[in-house]
């Protein structure tokens, strides 16, 4: 007998959600046959059969949450083991995705007696989320069942589940590195015809402003203390979708004309709703683009996700007072709020970007 492990997905990840089993426990499989479908940071990956035999045992079912280096089958028949192989493995240039750190110590529990604990577990309160009021930080039964009280007005607990844990570990992770700094401007874009397109010209002028302040289109690799400026820009770009955030990345977009990226940015937002995206094209980008303002709101302070060093948001485009030929207007404006890693990028070099990206998109298409 031998087993196959959940492989080394190349997202970064520590572990995957069962999506669908495509065999059954006694089937007989060929090498490269998709065995199961899991679902990684941001897409549904199928894991293929590594040699050819027979199904002994499937270990999880849909829905359970398996660690890289788990048992995922066992088979009758074969060489003892098999330690997986690389799906998706990374391209050349792209740097590896950093582990997701271990968290820290958490600080010093409450004191909880037992009659009180037993209280908690009859109405299923977590004492975690407990706020202690009694002497020397002690939960009381008062505390317990205001809490209880509290939990009867919300839904049940949930476990986060695809992209939604996939989230949470990446943002946590970033909030653990990344020193954020934030500027923000308005640009002026009462001059652009009717119906232009936003997308574009944002994603037009960031490469301008790559170009003029390279500095932030870079990785910065914490752990060695090494930053790589990057030539070519591959955007990253938020798409919301019903199951959560999910950021494919528009490649070389400075080399790109206006109908190759429409076309792009139409097939990438249909695959990320589809949930089709190849984990190739999620992987790469560097600097990211939320264009928020779809939806609504200004500014915002965005998330610096590592390696990328800043991401720029745009806001709701919105009617406001300018100076325009050094009399106030009142013109089209578009909010701009960048992100960008202190411990890398300077003051300078972000109000430098802005500055070409403000002026790239003020200019009359």
């Amino acid at each position: 007998m031998r087993q196959f492990v959940l492989p080394d997905l190349g997202e970064g990840l520590e572990e995957a959600e069962i999506v669908n089993w495509y065999v059954n426990e006694g089937d007989h499989v060929v090498t490269d046959q998709p065995l199961v479908s899991v679902e990684t940071d941001k897409a549904v990956v199928e894991v293929p059969s590594p040699s050819s035999g027979r199904i002994l045992h499937l270990f999880g079912a849909k829905g359970d949450v398996v660690k890289v280096g788990a048992p995922l089958v066992e088979f009758a028949e074969g060489p003892e083991q098999d330690t997986g192989t690389i799906v998706g493995e990374l391209g050349a240039g792209e740097p590896p995705a950093a582990a997701a750190p271990s968290r820290p110590a958490a600080g010093q529990k409450a004191q909880v007696f037992p009659a009180v604990r037993a209280l908690a577990r009859k109405l299923d309160v977590d004492l975690d989320l407990v706020e202690a009021t009694g002497p020397g930080g002690t939960i009381t039964r008062a505390d317990v069942e205001r809490a209880a009280k509290g939990l009867s007005h919300t839904g049940p607990a949930e476990p986060l589940r695809g992209l939604r844990r996939a989230m949470a570990q990446r943002m946590t992770a970033a909030h653990t590195e990344i020193v954020p700094a934030g500027v923000t401007d308005e640009a002026d874009i009462d001059d652009w015809r009717t119906g232009e397109d936003v997308t574009i010209r944002l994603v037009r002028a960031i490469a301008v402003a790559c170009k003029t302040e390279p500095s932030l289109n870079a990785w910065y690799n914490s752990d060695a203390g090494e930053r790589r400026l990057i030539d070519r820009i591959d955007l990253g770009i938020a798409v919301d979708t019903g199951g959560g955030l999910i950021v494919p990345v528009l490649r070389n977009v400075a080399e790109r004309d206006v109908s190759d990226l429409r076309t792009g940015l139409d097939r990438m937002r249909a695959d990320a709703v589809a949930r089709s995206i190849p984990p190739g094209e999620l992987r790469g980008a560097t600097i990211t683009l939320s264009n928020f303002g779809m939806i609504g709101g200004r500014f915002a302070s965005l998330i610096v996700v590592p390696p990328q060093v800043a991401i720029i948001g745009a806001g709701r485009i919105t009617q406001g007072v300018v100076a325009y030929r050094g009399q106030p207007a009142v013109r089209r404006v578009l909010p701009l709020s960048l992100t960008f890693d202190h411990r890398v990028v300077t003051g300078g070099e972000a109000a430098r970007f802005l500055v070409a990206l403000k002026a790239d998109l003020e200019q009359f298409s």
